[in-house]
């Protein structure tokens, strides 16, 4: 188990991005009090001893901020109800106090014989939501809050109607307010999709696409996730979107570092080919210091046809844009006990808190100990392991 180093704190403006497999758990802290929480993916796996991926529930229950006894998410964000991207939503229901949901309106599209027991355990909570908002005209308190994020024709169905148009925003549009606070001078969220003509697409094509910003002291650090999104959309966002709305710092691979971003086939092509337009949109895009991020198991040095992602051929593209920037999960800073991946959002703007050798040495050593003790009791092991240091 990624046991947590005592000394660890999320920054008071940043992000982490957590190894937890193939899948994305990213949190975004937008002041000491008010964290964001991109998608969840804890692994029951994770829990046991010595394993090197992070139990993500664990970690945000130790880590984020108090209300009252429990801890505290201003907003948890769903980018689409797949397994990889929602698993251990209902334990962190339990065990967290969750101000705001933000989904798109396709969570009440899908059947529930496709949707893993964590995803109907948060349709149950936005449905829930959802009616009461309605019932209360959008006067709701935190922990019944909700943003629906982009248009679909189900909304105009008999019980969606009355759905409070202050609680519902599209493509195109930024979002200052989270959890009924205004951050307007330290955070912006800009929607970049789904679209609207993607409702009736593969639930990859719905995911909630975003560009993040943080603000310090006048300077701006710029975090961009594209979901599960591939190749058509992703340029499509590009070239659509006004500059300031698509610069980024951390660009998180869309898809785990699938290659479907930059490798497509047209119709009337036999095969995929690379896309280079797309690849120049998103280098033309980044600022200083810029990072490329995969959210993924160890990406092997080659595929087979076929493999789901993460892809070699994605991470050699990647790495043409950043060629010492592009950070894995589950690699950092190696495979046996990775950290998390953290920046901190300055006047200076991103700060990259990359673990140290002593703290590399300590966790070995640490979780050596632990083992060792383990061995010889039935009782867990009494002492934490570090993620790392400034």
């Amino acid at each position: 188990m990624a046991h947590s180093d005592k000394d660890f704190a999320l920054p008071i403006q940043g992000y982490v991005q957590w190894p937890v497999g193939t899948g994305d758990s990213t949190t975004v802290c937008m002041s000491d009090d008010m964290v964001m929480q991109i998608d969840v993916h804890h692994l029951a796996m994770s829990e046991e001893d010595g394993d090197p991926h992070t139990p993500i529930v664990d970690r945000l229950v130790q880590h984020l901020p108090k209300r009252g006894k429990r801890p505290y998410l201003s907003v948890f964000v769903l980018t689409h109800p797949d397994k990889d991207h929602c698993l251990g939503f209902e334990k962190l229901l339990k065990e967290v106090e969750i101000g705001e949901l933000w989904f798109s309106p396709r969570i009440f599209r899908e059947y529930k014989k496709d949707l893993c027991p964590d995803a109907l355990a948060f349709r149950k909570e936005a449905v829930r939501r959802v009616q009461k908002t309605i019932q209360a005209k959008g006067d709701v308190a935190s922990g019944d809050k909700v943003r629906i994020i982009g248009y679909d024709d189900l909304l105009k169905e008999e019980e969606y109607r009355e759905f409070p148009r202050g609680c519902f925003s599209i493509p195109g549009h930024e979002v200052v307010e989270f959890d009924g606070v205004d951050l307007s001078d330290r955070c912006r969220v800009f929607l970049h999709g789904p679209f609207k003509d993607s409702s009736e697409e593969e639930r990859n094509d719905c995911s909630i696409a975003m560009q993040v910003r943080l603000d310090v002291e006048g300077a701006c650090s710029y975090l961009m996730f594209l979901g599960d999104h591939c190749y058509p959309t992703v340029k499509r966002i590009f070239e659509l979107s006004d500059d300031e709305d698509v610069k980024w710092n951390i660009f998180l691979s869309p898809h785990h570092c699938s290659k479907s971003v930059m490798y497509w086939r047209d119709a009337g092509q036999e095969s995929e080919s690379l896309k280079q337009d797309v690849l120049d949109l998103i280098e033309g895009a980044a600022q200083n210091p810029g990072y490329i991020v995969a959210s993924s198991e160890p990406i092997p040095g080659s595929n087979q046809s076929g493999d789901n992602p993460p892809h070699a051929k994605a991470k050699a593209r990647y790495q043409e844009i950043v060629p010492t920037d592009f950070l894995c999960t589950q690699e950092h800073p190696n495979s046996e006990q990775p950290h998390p991946i953290v920046f901190e959002a300055t006047r200076n703007g991103f700060v990259y808190l990359k673990p140290t050798k002593e703290t590399q040495q300590k966790t070995v050593a640490t979780l050596a100990a632990a083992a060792s003790t383990a061995r010889g009791s039935s009782a867990p092991p009494s002492s934490r392991v570090g993620f790392g240091e400034k």
